[in-house]
């Protein structure tokens, strides 16, 4: 994380139709890796006691809950209220980029469009986000991850063991392709530049969705790769980079 992106000002608007209040703590926690949270709104029609749950942790979070009340059945006014004032602050200028919480395809447009004006967007949805949606975004982060450690989070945690990732064939292909777009001669390539290919190539990756807290952690566990943990005079911090076995085969 460079220093920029830790000072980035971020817009997080919440679909609290969309989203339960379990992922709140590990909402902000990931939040703040990207940036400081300068604007920070939920949506909702507050009316309702199925929000009961979002009231009671919103003060704690400084979080400002906005009115939106349904007028007409079938029809989601909630969305509506957060894609407008999501624009409103887009013509500010004053963002660097936005936090979409929210499972729902609606919101596809919003994320291109932001993106178009050259801001960052952070997606982040259950797994049964339309791909759409997923897609639009630069990251999207699966809130199954984020929710407070409990019995029903323990399967989507379960660290996965080698074989089970060597028979992941796009989770195999997906590393390959990133290692070899940033590899140099020698086949070796530096891990911060195959975590950016990856996050290029697929927005929702994440390697805690395997089990597994970093991607280096993660592709060591595949068996697939070299590691290579190297330093220099100048910094006593390890620089990691990894290369396909395969490469050391016909090299």
């Amino acid at each position: 994380m460079t220093q920029n992106q830790t000072q980035a000002k971020l817009a997080v608007l919440i679909d609290a139709d969309n989203a339960q209040p379990a992922i709140l703590e590990g909402l902000v926690a990931e939040i703040a890796k990207y940036g400081s949270a300068s604007v920070k709104r939920i949506y909702g029609d507050w009316t309702k006691p199925k929000l009961k749950g979002w009231k009671e942790v919103l003060l704690e979070y400084a979080i400002q809950p906005i009115q939106q009340f349904e007028y007409t059945t079938g029809k989601n006014s909630t969305d509506n209220a957060m894609i407008i004032d999501a624009m409103d602050l887009l013509y500010t200028g004053k963002l660097d980029g936005f936090c979409l919480i929210s499972s729902d395809s609606d919101f596809t447009r919003l994320a291109s469009r932001i993106r178009e004006a050259g801001l960052m967007v952070l997606g982040f949805g259950e797994k049964k986000t339309p791909k759409a949606f997923v897609g639009a975004c630069d990251k999207f982060i699966y809130t199954e991850i984020l929710r407070k450690t409990d019995s029903s989070a323990t399967n989507d945690k379960q660290t996965l063991s080698s074989t089970k990732l060597k028979s992941d064939t796009k989770l195999v292909n997906l590393l390959r392709n990133a290692v070899e777009n940033a590899a140099g001669e020698t086949g070796w390539a530096y891990l911060g530049n195959v975590g950016h290919n990856v996050s290029n190539f697929t927005p929702e990756f994440d390697p805690r969705n395997y089990g597994y807290p970093k991607l280096g952690d993660l592709i060591r566990a595949t068996g697939l790769f070299e590691i290579n943990e190297r330093t220099s005079e100048n910094s006593p911090a390890k620089s990691v980079y990894v290369r396909d076995k395969r490469k050391k085969a016909v090299s």
